[in-house]
């Protein structure tokens, strides 16, 4: 149960981090760096964006408790648990007024699904 738990905690980071580095990117400062074909100055921008940084610090973090999960189970049973992200991060972008279609669900209904069905075994 506890390494359950601590595959969850590395989903809900990696989720934490999409919608960190989706608000980087969404950035004025951002979009304007985009803008300019100065390619060192843009890539400083994104980079040293708050948000940006903030998403590769999630996913980083996310990494090493991922490890902590892989140090106990098989990788063909914790891997699948990564498709929990995808519903979660549908579920969060619908919260923040992102649209979700019918097509949509019904393919995160089906990863779920799926996740369901590989932890039976």
């Amino acid at each position: 149960m506890r390494t359950l738990i601590v595959a969850i905690l590395s989903i809900l980071l990696s989720v934490a981090a999409q919608f960190s580095l989706k608000a980087g990117m969404s950035s004025l400062e951002v979009r304007e760096a985009l803008g300019n074909p100065a390619a060192l100055r843009t890539v400083f921008t994104v980079l040293t964006n708050k948000y940006v940084f903030g998403g590769f610090l999630l996913y980083g973090l996310g990494a090493v408790v991922w490890l902590a999960v892989l140090s106990k189970w098989d990788v063909s049973k914790a891997y699948p648990l990564v498709g929990l992200g995808f519903a979660i991060t549908v579920v969060v972008g619908f919260a923040l007024g992102e649209q979700v279609g019918v097509l949509r669900g019904m393919g995160v209904l089906l990863i779920c699904c799926g996740v369901f069905i590989v932890s039976r075994t």
